[in-house]
């Protein structure tokens, strides 16, 4: 593998604004807590070769990215988001290496390959229609060497619909470990593309609230698969949840977690 790595972007990065939304706020949402830590471990033990090198696609403010980069060496973080990366950038310390790009991950490209390219968090659902999505699984698959392994997360579709039982729209609250915080989380399904739309409303302990919406794709693992195997990449397995000792991927799993091999 090479070992000079010059990241390049195509035309205008299209920022959907989630950054702008969120950056204040997201680490509320999503802390730096046991699940990180269980995440980060399956992720190491994945990479094939941590030496060859690592992407994130959709690296957000780093919740991920920085201590993998303790685990795997140096991490290429790509995100469309300014707002996202710069949090990043105040976040990074002497141990953790990760180098953020403001780059669109439906046409980024590099001049060099690496053994594993994760997308988490739903990145991909982020992207609103087949062919985005199947765009950036290819450019993935560009980025990957042979025997290199690409991991992809999102919300489990099946999971959500059950959610809803048979309605369009729903309403529930997640209270979170801090005295007097929580999540409550206005829900619709929109039958055109298999769209969610989420309005968010975070509590916090001295009353003030925050207000950001998001607009989402529910992806089934077979439509991930699909995605991986056109760009010529194996369908590996799949998991419900990130620790080592989660059951098995089912319907009713949490999340669809599913891992694909380039082959030699």
């Amino acid at each position: 593998m090479s070992t000079s790595t010059t990241p390049t972007t195509t035309g205008i990065v299209d920022d959907i604004g989630y950054g702008r939304q969120f950056d204040g706020w997201y680490h509320r949402l999503f802390p730096d807590d046991a699940s990180v830590v269980a995440e980060v471990e399956r992720l190491a033990s994945l990479h094939p070769d941590p030496a060859s090198g690592t992407v994130e696609f959709g690296v957000g403010n780093g919740r991920i990215a920085l201590p993998l980069s303790r685990r795997v060496g140096r991490i290429t973080g790509i995100d469309s988001s300014p707002e996202m990366l710069e949090v990043l950038r105040r976040n990074l310390t002497d141990d953790t290496s990760v180098e953020p790009v403001h780059a669109d991950i439906r046409t980024y490209t590099a001049d060099r390959t690496v053994g594993l390219v994760y997308c988490v968090c739903a990145t991909l659902s982020m992207l609103l229609t087949p062919e985005e999505q199947r765009q950036a699984v290819q450019r993935a698959a560009d980025l990957l060497t042979p025997g290199g392994r690409l991991v992809m997360e999102t919300h489990n579709k099946p999971a959500i619909l059950a959610l809803h039982e048979g309605r369009s729209r729903a309403t529930y609250f997640t209270p979170y470990p801090e005295p007097g915080t929580g999540l409550q989380s206005h829900s619709l399904l929109l039958p055109e593309g298999s769209l969610w739309h989420l309005s968010h409303v975070w509590y916090e302990s001295d009353g003030t609230t925050r207000v950001g919406t998001e607009v989402s794709r529910l992806t089934a693992p077979e439509e991930m698969d699909a995605y991986a195997r056109a760009a010529g990449l194996e369908p590996e397995t799949r998991f419900g949840d990130w620790p080592t000792d989660t059951e098995p991927y089912a319907p009713d799993s949490p999340l669809a977690i599913c891992t694909y091999v380039k082959p030699w």
